[in-house]
């Protein structure tokens, strides 16, 4: 069995980390660098930067807060965002990312997480799925941040994302983002027993046994969290050794 991981998310914005609840209410809440920084002491596993916004005049820009990053922390650093072409995973991963997240260029040109697979290997492609449930064990895929619905079916897109080679899928609940209710347990569930490529759950995290729900209840192998690890209601330390407490293997 795959160690278990710890993963916080920085969602970035003109060069700053913000957050929001149901990708609505965005507010600064720090310098990505220091932020970076302060989750590698912590013992983060690796640590996520979406360039939310992902215009093309911010990539310049987002890439030298990337290099900055790479410098300073030791652990994975997966880069999503604005991602489009082979070109940017090169860019992107020259810049210091160990992996790229792909969301909606994916499901636009799902040819990108072929390409990228093949050319840079499996490894450094993370496909990014935010989806939102319809009907029992029914969701749907949305891209754009959550705003437009592609009436695409999750448990089809997974299984095709396995196929094109992507390495690891990170699967964001638009339902409980930001809600800290808890994962999506359900639809990560029916995600995890769909694929044999790892699977990060995202959004919902709100309380320390959280984390150790997801891990028992469903094949996920990572966590990730965002406002929990930013408003310091918690550290990676304290989740990782609760985890632990409960018999979970961590990395």
């Amino acid at each position: 069995m795959l160690a278990k991981r710890i993963i916080p998310c920085l969602d970035v914005r003109n060069g700053k980390v913000v957050k929001g609840v149901n990708f609505e209410g965005i507010k600064d809440v720090g310098d990505p660098v220091e932020s970076a920084e302060e989750y590698n002491r912590q013992g983060a596993d690796e640590i996520v930067f979406y360039d939310i916004t992902a215009s093309y005049e911010g990539r310049g820009v987002f890439l030298d807060v990337v290099r900055e990053t790479a410098k300073k922390v030791f652990v994975p650093l997966t880069v999503g965002g604005g991602i489009t072409t082979v070109d940017d995973i090169r860019e992107t991963l020259r810049a210091g990312a160990d992996k790229v997240s792909v969301n909606s260029q994916a499901v636009k040109n799902p040819q990108l997480i072929h390409d990228g697979a093949d050319i840079f290997g499996s490894q450094c492609i993370c496909v990014g799925i935010d989806a939102k449930k319809i009907a029992d064990n029914k969701w749907t895929v949305y891209i754009n941040g959550g705003r437009v619905d592609m009436k695409l079916d999750l448990i089809e897109w997974v299984k095709r994302i396995e196929q094109l080679g992507a390495g690891e899928i990170c699967l964001n609940s638009i339902d409980a983002d930001g809600t800290k209710a808890g994962f999506d347990i359900d639809m990560l569930d029916a995600v995890c027993k769909a694929v044999n490529i790892p699977v990060i759950a995202s959004g919902g995290a709100g309380k320390i046994n959280d984390f150790a729900e997801v891990f028992e209840k469903t094949g996920a192998t990572a966590a990730l969290a965002a406002s929990l690890f930013h408003f310091k209601e918690l550290t990676v330390g304290e989740v990782k050794d609760y985890c632990r407490n409960k018999g979970i293997i961590m990395r």
